[in-house]
C-alpha cells in the first residue's frame, strides 16, 4: 500500500493504493479560507496540519498500517512564514490572494532578467511577491523569518522534521531558475532572502525523510519513508498518466488549469502561460491557470438556492445551452491565464425580464467554459499542440458541463474512472515509484477511460456567439476597479 496526501484549498484528502494503482481508501477533511480585506486570501498552517492528521485518520487502520510510503501534493504558491522556532510567524497568504499586484512590477524591475530565470510573469499569486509584499507592509514579521515553505511542505515539516520541497511545486515560487531546476539566488535577493531560508530541493519522486516516531505511532504505521511530490496541478497530472511530451489534462477543481506536459522547458510569459518543472526528473510542462472554475458552481449553487454543485448542474440542464443572453464572466477571485489581472472581479451580464435561476445556473457553466476557451488558445499560441485533454478534478462530475466545454474548447474530453481523486492518487504513485524503483512509466499508467465527450459541432455554433459577447467584455469590465 502507498498513501498520498493532497493538502488542498477547501481540504485535505488523502488516498490509499495498492501495488496495482488502485484505490483501495480515501477520505477529506475541510478547511476554510480566510479573506479579512479586499484581494486577501489567507488560512491558518495550523488547521492544515489538524486536517491532515483528520484525513489519515479517516482511513481504515489494516490499510494504513501496510503503507510503504508517503507522497504529498498541496495548493502551489503558498506563503508559509515560519519563525526561528519553527512557529508560523503570520497567517499563509495564498496562492488566489491579489495583494502584490504593486510588488510584481517593482520585483521585474529590480530584476529585469526575472522572466527568463524563472520561465514565467511575475503574478500576485506567486510565492516571491508575497513576500515582498510583506517586506515593505509588515517589516516585523519580515525580519524574523527563519524560513519560507509552501503549504504542504509546512505538513511535511510536521510529519518528518525536515525542510524540503520538490521542483514541481518550488517552480511556482518566482525563485526557482526552472531550466537549472534551483534556486535563483539573483531573485531570492530581489526579495531580501537567500538560499538558506528555502527548503532543500528534491525530484518529485525522491525521499526527503521519514516519519517522526510520534506521527507514525498515532497514525498506526512504521517511520515510513516521506517522497517530494509535487504541486497540485503536477501530481494530478501524474495521476492520470500526463508524463510524455505533449499529454495534457484539464483539472476543473477550485480552480481551472489546462496543464500539458513537455520534454523541454518551453516558457511564454507574454500570455501569461506558465511553465514549471514536472515533478519528474528531466521533465516539465506548461499550464493555463484560472483562478475559479469549480468555485463558481459553490458560489451559484448558493445564489439560486440549490442544494449543492449536482443540484446546479440539474438546474443549469433544465435551461440548456445557450438558453438567454445571459453572460457569466468567472473572474471571482481575478484571473491570470491570458490577462494577468488579480483586480478584475467576475460579472453578470445581459440580464432581462427572462432571466431565471436556470438561465443563470446555465450562464456560470458557459462562463466558466469560456475562460478556459481563452487559456487553450494562449498554450496553442505557444506552440502547444492538444489532440485530447484528460478531466480531473471534482467538476469532472457532471458529463453535461463536459458538453460544454468540450464545445467551447473544440477539443475532445476524456474522462478516467477515479479521474476525481485527482493530486492524492498522483501523491500515491511517487511514493510508489521511490519506494520500489519502479519506471514512472510503469506506474503512471492513464486509468481506464469511462467515457469520451467529442466537440459537437452544432452546440459549438450555438456558442460562438456568447463566447465572442464573452471576449469583447473583458476589456471593459477591467476598467472598472475598486
Amino acid at each position: 500500500m502507498f498513501l498520498g496526501i493532497d493538502m488542498g484549498t477547501s481540504g485535505v484528502k488523502a488516498v490509499i493504493i495498492d501495488e496495482r494503482g488502485k484505490v483501495c481508501d480515501q477520505a477529506n477533511a475541510p478547511l476554510i479560507v480566510s479573506r479579512p480585506q479586499a484581494l486577501w486570501s489567507e488560512q491558518n498552517p495550523l488547521d492544515w496540519w489538524t486536517a491532515t492528521d483528520a484525513a489519515v485518520l479517516a482511513l481504515a487502520a489494516n490499510l494504513r498500517a501496510s503503507a510503504q510510503g508517503i507522497g504529498l501534493a498541496g495548493q502551489m504558491h503558498g506563503a508559509t512564514l515560519l519563525g526561528a522556532d519553527d512557529q508560523p510567524l503570520r497567517p499563509a497568504i495564498l496562492w488566489n490572494d491579489g495583494r502584490s499586484f504593486a510588488e510584481c512590477a517593482e520585483l521585474e524591475s529590480a530584476v529585469p532578467d526575472s522572466r527568463r530565470i524563472t520561465g514565467n510573469i511575475a503574478m500576485p499569486g506567486f510565492t516571491a511577491p508575497k513576500l515582498a509584499w510583506v517586506r515593505k507592509h509588515e517589516p516585523d514579521v519580515f525580519a524574523q523569518i527563519s524560513s519560507v515553505l509552501l503549504p504542504k511542505d509546512y505538513v511535511r515539516l510536521c510529519m518528518t522534521g525536515d525542510k524540503a520541497s520538490d521542483m514541481a511545486d518550488s517552480a511556482g515560487t518566482l525563485w526557482l531558475d526552472v531550466a537549472a531546476r534551483a534556486w535563483s539566488e539573483t531573485m531570492l535577493a530581489a526579495c531580501g532572502l537567500s538560499a538558506q531560508q528555502m527548503p532543500k530541493l528534491y525530484e518529485g519522486s525522491e525521499a526527503t525523510g521519514c516519519l517522526r516516531a510520534e506521527v507514525a505511532a498515532a497514525w498506526g504505521m512504521a517511520p515510513v519513508p516521506v517522497i517530494a511530490g509535487g504541486g497540485d496541478n503536477a501530481a494530478g497530472a501524474l495521476g492520470v498518466g500526463v508524463i510524455g511530451d505533449g499529454d495534457a489534462m484539464l483539472s476543473l477543481g477550485t480552480s481551472g488549469v489546462i496543464f500539458v506536459a513537455t520534454k523541454d522547458f518551453r516558457p511564454n510569459p507574454a500570455r501569461a502561460v506558465h511553465a514549471f518543472c514536472h515533478c519528474l526528473p528531466a521533465m516539465w510542462h506548461q499550464m493555463a491557470v484560472h483562478l475559479s472554475a469549480a468555485s463558481c458552481i459553490d458560489w451559484a449553487a448558493r445564489l439560486t438556492g440549490s442544494d449543492g454543485p449536482a443540484a446546479l448542474f440539474a438546474l443549469a440542464e433544465s435551461a440548456g445551452p445557450a438558453a438567454g443572453p445571459e453572460l457569466f464572466l468567472p473572474y471571482l477571485s481575478g484571473e491570470r491565464t491570458p490577462h494577468n489581472d488579480p483586480h478584475v472581479r467576475g460579472a453578470l451580464l445581459g440580464l432581462d425580464n427572462e432571466t431565471s435561476p436556470a438561465k443563470l445556473a446555465q450562464s456560470v457553466l458557459e462562463g466558466v467554459a469560456f475562460a478556459l476557451a481563452d487559456g487553450l488558445d494562449a498554450l496553442r499560441e505557444a506552440g502547444t499542440k492538444v489532440q485530447a485533454l484528460s478531466v480531473i478534478g471534482g467538476g469532472a462530475r457532471s458529463a453535461y458541463w463536459g458538453q460544454i466545454i468540450a464545445a467551447a474548447l473544440n477539443t475532445p474530453l476524456v474522462y478516467l474512472e477515479g479521474g476525481e481523486v485527482g493530486p492524492s492518487l498522483g501523491a500515491a504513485r511517487l511514493a510508489q515509484i521511490a519506494v520500489t524503483g519502479e519506471a514512472p512509466a510503469a506506474v503512471c499508467t492513464r486509468p481506464p477511460v469511462s467515457r469520451i465527450i467529442e466537440p459537437d459541432a452544432a452546440l459549438a455554433e450555438r456558442l460562438a456567439p456568447k463566447l465572442a459577447r464573452f471576449r469583447a467584455a473583458y476589456p471593459l469590465i477591467s476598467q472598472i476597479k475598486e
